[in-house]
């Protein structure tokens, strides 16, 4: 018996699946990757002269979940217009049934590897503010993403922050109304089986592990948006329970602050209803902590306001001080 390398089996793999694109617009250049519901490919959109990344499915036939999972993020990406989300240029359907959709190919690496250039917490937060804002975004348009990893977050060349792999995003309200429901069955846009798990374990919110990913809302999103920034702050995926969160939060060095340690609890906690709303109201609090002003996940001590009270007016106490200080030098050296 004669067996096959593993670059042997990819190639044989590229080489049966490699789509054929119909017309003769888009030249296929290079696959790019492959995940459990598509392959990327980079290929040369010959009208328009420039590159583009083209998403295929896997599927088998035209009716599986698969195509529908690929027709719903094609439809997802379409509707969100923002710097953090690649835009769609086109989608169709192959001779062979198989869906595909067009869209922006972007120059970078992911947030896995981009994490290990940022050396200050300082950069680490504002890294993570422009996911978190893009995943706000989402929330207010009725987007739920439902897979925030590390994994699916690019940095671009030139400091772009991209959030990526919106296939098992789910719609709610008026958007889940807008996307029609051409298959049924689970994959049917704005729809999961009960009992179905979607997520990555150590970023998936507990009520996504417990199989209730179909009742998962914004709050899922904001738990993975927590873990995040409790992996770019430690290098790790957080412990089940808050008290080891913010224990481990506080043994790096040098440790966050209170503040920062609890937002990021905030985020983690075990009930939905304990966690920010969205992630728009996770965005406000980080912006607070920025501008050093109290934060909802935290209750300050008298002592810890007065202390934020004098760091975010201390440029005025100091210009005020010098003023009284001066003239009381004056008012010295005047004296006969």
């Amino acid at each position: 018996m004669t067996w096959l390398s593993n670059e042997t089996v990819d190639r044989l793999r590229d080489v049966a699946t490699r789509p054929s694109l119909p017309g003769d617009r888009y030249v296929i250049l290079r696959p790019l990757g492959r995940g459990g519901m598509g392959a990327v490919y980079a290929a040369r959109d010959t009208e328009l002269a420039r590159d583009v990344a083209i998403k295929v499915s896997n599927a088998a036939t035209p009716t599986s979940g698969l195509e529908e999972r690929l027709k719903q993020e094609a439809h997802v990406l379409a509707r969100l217009e923002h710097p953090g989300i690649v835009p769609v240029h086109d989608a169709g359907v192959l001779e062979d049934g198989r869906v595909f959709y067009v869209m922006k190919l972007v120059h970078g690496e992911t947030l896995e590897q981009h994490a290990r250039t940022l050396a200050t917490e300082a950069a680490r937060l504002g890294v993570f503010e422009r996911i978190a804002e893009t995943v706000a975004f989402a929330h207010a348009a009725g987007v739920v993403h439902r897979d925030l990893t590390p994994s699916n977050v690019m940095a671009g060349r030139f400091g772009e922050v991209l959030v990526l792999d919106w296939g098992v995003a789910k719609l709610v309200g008026a958007a889940a109304s807008a996307v029609p429901r051409r298959v049924p069955g689970p994959a049917s846009a704005g729809h999961t089986d009960a009992g179905t798990r979607i997520g990555t374990p150590g970023f998936m919110a507990p009520e996504q592990a417990s199989g209730a990913a179909a009742e998962a809302g914004p709050p899922a999103d904001v738990f993975a948006l927590g873990a995040l920034l409790f992996w770019l702050l430690t290098g790790d995926t957080p412990p089940p329970d808050a008290p080891a969160v913010v224990s481990r939060l506080r043994s790096i060095s040098p440790p966050p602050s209170r503040r920062l340690r609890a937002i990021v609890a905030k985020c983690l906690s075990p009930e939905p209803g304990a966690r920010y709303a969205d992630a728009g109201a996770l965005v406000d609090d980080l912006a607070r902590y920025r501008q050093g002003a109290p934060v909802a996940a935290h209750r300050e001590t008298w002592l810890e306001a007065a202390a934020l009270w004098l760091g975010r007016y201390r440029t005025f106490i100091l210009l005020i001080v010098a003023y009284l200080v001066m003239r009381a030098v004056l008012a010295l050296w005047g004296r006969p």
